[in-house]
């Protein structure tokens, strides 16, 4: 990864709010409102476009920790952007500062967290664990 330059780095991403994409639709509560699995869609989206020109062949990343604050709902037909930029990157991990708007109205706020990884290791080891588990 080209670290030196990976600072401040920035991504978007954006959506409509479709009736699939609700509390409702996917059983996270009772009502038709963005669902929160689809805030975090959209942040991780953002920060994954803000990185992959830095990223060396083979790698990626992976969440592995956020902190969410959400601000208002959005209904559906919303039309709402998602950005993410990287703050720092520490002994292997990215951290996003990440927002989704809907026009100027801030709808969620979250810090992001975000292991560098080699893709095919990581995929082995995924493998090898589900392995494990199903020989118990």
């Amino acid at each position: 990864m080209q670290a030196e330059a990976i600072l401040g780095a920035v991504g978007i991403s954006q959506m409509v709010v479709r009736p699939g994409d609700t509390a409702l639709a996917h059983g996270s509560g009772d009502m038709p409102i963005l669902s929160s699995s689809f805030l975090i869609t959209l942040m991780e989206s953002a920060c994954n476009s803000a990185i992959a020109e830095f990223l060396d062949n083979g790698e990626t990343t992976t969440l592995t920790g956020m902190e969410l604050k959400i601000h208002d709902a959005l209904g559906i037909g919303s039309e709402i952007q998602g950005s993410a930029t990287c703050v720092s990157y520490e002994e292997g991990v990215l951290t996003f500062a990440c927002e989704i708007h809907d026009g100027a109205r801030l709808i969620a706020a979250s810090v992001m967290h975000r292991a560098l990884v080699e893709r095919v290791t990581f995929l082995a080891r995924t493998a090898a664990l589900l392995l494990t588990s199903e020989g118990k």
